[in-house]
């Protein structure tokens, strides 16, 4: 079986994250970055396939050329190599161009029958991309899975909602997206660190994808960023004093709030 994962750099949650006053867009080098960690959730269940039976693992990622770092990270827990599409025409791409980009990508690995994502990234919080890759792919899609199981030709997986849980159910090839309750993902070892730097990694432009600088970027994106501004800072809270009056008081507070 051949899987491709998904993996994004993303700024450290830890550090201050701001936009680019130029055009907009996340302005990713004054952030630490690192490997997504809903990613790595999604690399181990890959490994979990590839122990359990015979699975050759690609990790995909579009982005500069610091996103090395992450493609590392996930060759040194287990993957056995990697697609990096880098460009510098996908700079400020949205959602929907850059599951473009990806299901052009995902179509230069051979005999794909199973795609695996986080369910979303902490520097996006779209939570579309599995459904939109699945569309362009024209593959089944199976979101927010906390458990998977792969037999034969078929993807099984257990979704946790407000209601319940879903047992959903698909043939291969699909893509799947993984929920943080799936697993905990391993640390690399000395050994699959030192393995990490011999294992191929294919760079790619937009040019090999068949794509040019007018469908990607912010020329090709559907959705941009009009303006922004500082989050403001947090106000002092509102204390009651409880004269004998104290719950009318909060309930007229949260009237006031629009709570009740």
């Amino acid at each position: 079986m051949n899987i491709v994962v998904l993996i994004k750099q993303v700024p450290d949650t830890w550090s201050e994250r701001t936009l680019s006053d130029a055009d907009k867009t996340l302005d990713r080098a004054s952030s630490d970055a690192v490997l997504d960690e809903i990613n790595e959730r999604a690399v181990e269940e890959a490994l979990k396939i590839k122990e359990a039976g015979d699975a050759t693992i690609t990790v995909l990622t579009v982005g500069p050329d610091r996103a090395t770092d992450a493609i590392r990270k996930a060759l040194s827990m287990g993957a056995d190599k990697a697609v990096h599409v880098n460009d510098d025409a996908i700079h400020g791409s949205d959602a929907v161009t850059t599951a473009r980009i990806l299901a052009k990508a995902i179509g230069t690995v051979e005999d794909v029958q199973l795609v695996l994502a986080g369910n979303e990234a902490t520097d996006g919080r779209s939570g579309a991309m599995a459904g939109m890759l699945g569309e362009l792919l024209g593959w089944p899609s199976l979101t927010h899975a906390n458990e998977l199981s792969v037999d034969g030709g078929t993807a099984s997986i257990k979704r946790e909602t407000d209601e319940g849980t879903c047992d959903v159910t698909a043939s291969l090839p699909a893509v799947v997206s993984v929920a943080e309750k799936i697993n905990e993902p391993r640390y690399p070892s000395f050994k699959g660190i030192m393995a990490a730097k011999k294992k191929p990694v294919n760079a790619l432009g937009i040019g090999d994808l068949g794509l040019d600088a007018g469908e990607v970027g912010l020329a090709g994106s559907l959705t941009q960023v009009d303006s922004f501004a500082p989050r403001p800072p947090k106000s002092g809270g509102q204390k009651v004093s409880d004269e004998g009056d104290g719950g009318q008081k909060i309930a007229e507070f949260l009237v006031g709030q629009k709570l009740i």
